[in-house]
């Protein structure tokens, strides 16, 4: 396998925050656009290589993943994350569809069924649903991709969508739809002087049966929320995590606690 830096394909360095990765992704997904390159067939096979580099960067479990491997191999990482992840994984969850329809509404180019039927061929099927006012677009990944033999599809139907069209969906594609898993809620209870300071907090994430280390910011007030990226309720058929959600409360020294139980108990 070809080793490749997803970095380098971007032109962006290994701190660029969401915004710099966004931002060379469409200069980049313009520039290489088959439409803009008919006399240029290498185009194609570097939008690919550009799809794939922002789908990975652009999510922040799957960058996190492809920089550890960097960090432990080297040049030779690439081929160690498309072991472990297929094009199913990597485009999951992508916004990669909407940048290129918005390229095709602001310079008349195709949108991304005919440029991602014409990339990955029978693997790529689009579908678009309009019901009851609402309207989406979205992409289905059928089969396999890589040395993976089991059955896939990446993408997923457009917020809003119920229960009837996800049925139709099925049929049409002969597969379960991915769910996104549900966000999960909780409760941290911090003392005052550590939340003005900030630091790691360990937290026992019951759902998963695993310990957390999280960071609280330096200043952080009762009633904020603290958010960890895909560590809620794991999806379904290939489909991202939720989010947990950790909200802050104080601690009340036991003098302040005493009053209000003799407060509520016997009144003022």
């Amino acid at each position: 396998m070809a080793q490749q830096d997803y970095y380098r394909i971007l032109g962006v360095d290994r701190e660029a925050d969401a915004k710099k990765i966004k931002e060379a992704y469409r200069e980049l997904a313009f520039k290489y656009h088959p439409d803009r390159n008919e006399k240029n067939p290498d185009s194609a096979e570097t939008m690919k290589q550009v799809n794939e580099a922002y789908a990975v960067l652009s999510d922040v479990e799957k960058r996190r993943a492809y920089d550890n491997l960097c960090n432990r191999f080297g040049d030779n990482a690439y081929g160690q994350f498309r072991n472990t992840y297929s094009e199913r994984d990597i485009f999951t969850g992508s916004d990669v569809h909407q940048i290129f329809e918005e390229m095709a509404r602001s310079f008349g180019l195709r949108g991304v069924d005919s440029i991602f039927s014409d990339f990955y061929g029978s693997k790529y099927k689009g579908f678009e649903f309009k019901q009851h006012g609402l309207h989406g677009k979205g992409f289905i990944y059928r089969g396999g991709f890589g040395n993976r033999r089991r059955k896939s599809m990446a993408g997923g139907p457009p917020p809003g969508v119920g229960r009837l069209a996800k049925y139709l969906l099925q049929k049409v594609t002969g597969q379960s739809l991915p769910q996104m898993g549900e966000d999960i809620h909780d409760t941290i209870r911090l003392d005052p002087e550590f939340t003005r300071t900030g630091g790691p907090y360990p937290y026992h994430h019951r759902r998963r049966s695993k310990k957390l280390v999280v960071k609280i910011p330096a200043g952080t007030k009762e009633g904020q929320e603290i958010r960890l990226s895909r560590m809620g309720a794991t999806g379904k058929n290939g489909a991202p995590s939720g989010d947990l959600y950790l909200k802050v409360k104080l601690k009340k020294p036991i003098l302040e606690k005493a009053r209000d139980f003799i407060v509520s108990t016997f009144g003022r």
